[in-house]
């Protein structure tokens, strides 16, 4: 029997996104989550007869925005097909899509795989995008007992369907194209990409061979509503299929799903093919010309792209990889962070770790974090933090002088985030300025070393003992009341002792 190291899985998605927008694709009725059913429809949302779709512009200029952010070509003109079958949560029996002219061709996400450790950037690649077309989501069936219930509000929102090539090679790519990809869909203001809400859904295709042969035959597991589940989803069909080859069986084109509870999947049906769903052109909907005007418009909205932010920050400002991957994943963070910077540019690093650290915990435990699911970082809130971006810079550069210490300054970060206070006013107001005056620090040094209780220290000390100088720092802590500067006081013990 051949190992799993002789076979290849190739895995491509279709990711289903709900556009940020106010109203339907293709109604006027506004929609969000959690609210009472089937209140957010209206006669053309449930296909009543002698109504007309009308495209929601807002949606088709946010699937420009996403092409515009993976550098996809946008075309002249995209046009809408209906997609025909029959399902309760389908009131019209057909779904608006797009089948032969999508309103993005091409595009690539770059990812980043995860690294030996968690300390060290991991390898890069680009994983090509085919399309991404924009449709209609359906409503949502909730079956009890012999009986099922539909609820149209989710019918005719938004939605963008983007297709991956066949690129992916393991679970963990997999993993690592959803969590950058829901990054460019948020960052650039597209999608809200809320797993739990059912915003960002994705259908998972699986074929395995040997490398180098022809692509194999795929499976599609549809309607995963988590990242771990994706992954999951690679992992067991990928163990499936070898096993079914190697048993000297076929894989049959299925559509399959997924029991998250058992780990498992299951078959649905045969897969479809396009001539199952007698694709035509939908004759209420024009074509729709997509003008160069709005193409350069929307090109200046488009962010900087996270992994070449995250680059600037360790090339260009020295930060680490830990520092920079927590700022990047958070655009509003990270233009908080540069903010700051610029306020204070000699110490990025020390601004840095603030940011990444303190002000993250306490944001998190004031509310301003939310977390959504594992699909990306839980989205920050600054607009209600209480320290403004030159406050911080401010509290790094007391300490970059030697008014505060690094210790110091940890207690005056969290009475600023209680109060807004700038830092000085707070040093000033609990008397924290340390004691920098070189001549009364020289002065309590002598007595501290002539003090025979540390005379033992002090020959260790120079007998190449470093650590044993650490003896004496805490006598002359003690004489200044905690106010010495720790730095300056090294510096003249060292002097002291020879």
């Amino acid at each position: 029997m051949s190992s799993s190291s002789d076979w290849e899985v190739v895995i491509g998605l279709e990711v289903h996104v709900q556009l940020h927008t106010r109203a339907k694709v293709f109604a006027s009725s506004s929609w969000g989550f959690g609210q009472e059913p089937n209140e957010q429809v209206d006669p053309v949302v449930l296909g009543l007869p002698g109504t007309l779709p009308v495209v929601n512009h807002e949606a088709v200029e946010k699937s420009i925005l996403f092409g515009l952010v993976v550098g996809a070509e946008i075309p002249a003109h995209c046009a809408w097909d209906r997609k025909n079958y029959f399902y309760p949560d389908n009131p019209k029996n057909y779904q608006l899509t797009q089948k032969d002219f999508p309103v993005v061709i091409g595009g690539s996400v770059e990812i980043e795989l995860p690294g030996p450790s968690r300390n060290v950037m991991g390898e890069h690649k680009h994983v090509r995008i085919h399309h991404a077309h924009l449709e209609e989501d359906v409503g949502k069936l909730s079956h009890a007992g012999s009986g099922s219930l539909v609820d149209y509000n989710r019918a005719g929102v938004p939605l963008l369907e983007i297709v991956t090539e066949p690129d992916l090679r393991s679970s963990a790519e997999a993993e690592a194209f959803l969590r950058a990809l829901v990054a460019m869909l948020t960052q650039a203001g597209v999608a809200d990409c809320d797993m739990e809400k059912g915003q960002l859904r994705c259908d998972c295709n699986v074929s395995i061979r040997h490398p180098g042969a022809p692509l194999g035959t795929r499976t599609e597991t549809k309607n995963l509503n988590s990242i771990s589940s994706v992954r999951d989803t690679v992992i067991f069909e990928t163990a499936r299929q070898i096993r079914e080859l190697e048993a000297g069986r076929t894989i049959t084109q299925e559509t399959r799903g997924w029991n998250a509870d058992l780990g498992r999947g299951y078959v649905l049906r045969d897969k479809e093919d396009a001539h199952d769903y007698r694709y035509f052109p939908d004759p209420d909907i024009p074509t729709l010309e997509l003008s160069r005007a709005t193409v350069e418009r929307l090109a200046k909205q488009v962010p900087e792209n996270l992994f070449d932010r995250q680059r600037r920050y360790m090339d260009t400002l020295g930060l680490p990889f830990t520092a920079a991957s927590v700022l990047v994943a958070h655009r509003e963070l990270a233009e908080w962070f540069e903010l700051s910077v610029a306020a204070h540019p000699a110490n990025p690093q020390g601004i840095a770790n603030l940011v990444a650290n303190d002000l993250l915990r306490d944001l998190s435990a004031a509310g301003s974090t939310t977390g959504f699911d594992e699909a990306a970082p839980a989205p920050v809130s600054l607009s209600s933090c209480p320290i403004k971006p030159a406050q911080l810079a401010g509290l790094v550069k007391l300490t970059d002088e030697g008014v505060i210490s690094k210790q110091q300054a940890k207690e005056v970060f969290a009475e600023m985030f209680k109060s807004g206070q700038d830092a000085a006013a707070i040093v000033d107001a609990k008397g924290l300025r340390q004691n920098s005056d070189t001549g009364e620090l020289e002065k309590i040094i002598q007595e501290v070393i002539a003090d025979p209780a540390v005379a033992k220290s002090i020959a260790e000390y120079r007998a190449g003992n470093e650590k044993a100088i650490n003896a004496l720092k805490g006598p002359i802590m003690k004489r200044t009341q905690g106010k010495a500067n720790p730095g300056l006081i090294d510096q003249l013990l060292r002097k002291a002792l020879g």
